[in-house]
């Protein structure tokens, strides 16, 4: 009974973060139509101005709000019934979309900046931002590579699960950390009569909008970090491993605080013909239990 009351009081306060967590990433992105429409002349592909508008909006969208959704997704105790695998492709799925519209992100600043003859890649925000990009297509692929394809030993994946969680996080916080740069930087070029240090209402509104993405960035790795809110292990799967570890079970949350626990237990069933009988059961197992 009390670990019962326990469990509840603790997805109480998960929905409400989510809930707070959904919230702040949905205002952000509003957040940023509005300094965009309201401020800046609006979006267009012209080269101008306006085409650069695309760059905070998409990063916003998609590299700050859509990855942090992919993070916690795992965590979500309504999909603990769903198949593991179908929860792999959706954390997968966000994330190729965010990839995607930091892509294109990307290509409206270059081409703005070409366009303008403003020289390329000068600025620390520039460089932490294209870093940030290229870590998180590594990060996809071996991600896709490892997790997602059936081919990875089960000890290879206990072995990459606590680093893709780490490498994960930490480039989550440093998109954030940019996009922090990049509003000042564009605060800064961009007010000049009245200058930034007038603190004209436009820079008053983007301070906010910073302000919003540092609380959301701050719940979702809070979230991200608590080992009580992790996906369980397979039920069925535990039965036909009583050692405590499945293949499909521990094998994808581990969080920073508790990655090591999930290695041990991976890495004591390494034997391929138990993995495969773990993963038909899983599969078949799970569908039933939807």
């Amino acid at each position: 009974g009390a670990l019962r009351a326990r469990n509840m009081e603790g997805y109480g306060r998960f929905l409400a973060l989510l809930a707070a967590a959904l919230l702040l990433g949905f205002a952000s992105v509003v957040f940023s139509l509005v300094w965009v429409f309201q401020y800046r002349d609006g979006l267009s592909w012209d080269g101008s101005a306006r085409e650069f508008n695309w760059h905070p909006i998409l990063l916003i969208t998609g590299f700050v709000f859509i990855q942090g959704i992919a993070i916690v997704v795992y965590r979500l105790p309504w999909t603990w019934k769903c198949s593991k695998l179908l929860m792999k492709f959706i954390h997968a799925g966000l994330n190729a979309i965010a990839m995607i519209l930091a892509i294109v992100a990307m290509v409206a600043a270059f081409e703005f900046h070409n366009a303008q003859n403003i020289p390329n890649m000068y600025s620390l925000h520039s460089w932490i931002g294209l870093i940030a990009v290229i870590f998180y297509a590594l990060q996809l692929f071996f991600g896709f590579a490892v997790f997602l394809l059936p081919f990875a030993p089960v000890p290879l994946r206990a072995a990459l699960m606590p680093i893709h969680v780490y490498s994960g996080l930490t480039i989550f916080a440093t998109v954030i950390a940019t996009a922090l740069m990049g509003i000042t930087e564009k605060l800064i070029f961009s007010l000049t009569n009245p200058a930034y240090n007038e603190s004209p209402p436009e820079a008053i509104f983007v301070n906010c909008l910073g302000l919003l993405l540092v609380i959301f960035g701050a719940i979702i790795l809070w979230m991200a970090s608590r080992p009580h809110w992790k996906r369980p292990p397979e039920k069925n799967a535990e039965v036909l491993q009583p050692i405590g570890g499945t293949a499909e079970g521990t094998e994808a949350e581990s969080t920073m605080t508790d990655g090591s626990n999930a290695d041990k237990s991976d890495l004591r069933i390494n034997s391929e013909a138990a993995r495969k009988q773990n993963l038909k059961f899983d599969e078949a197992g799970q569908r039933s239990t939807m």
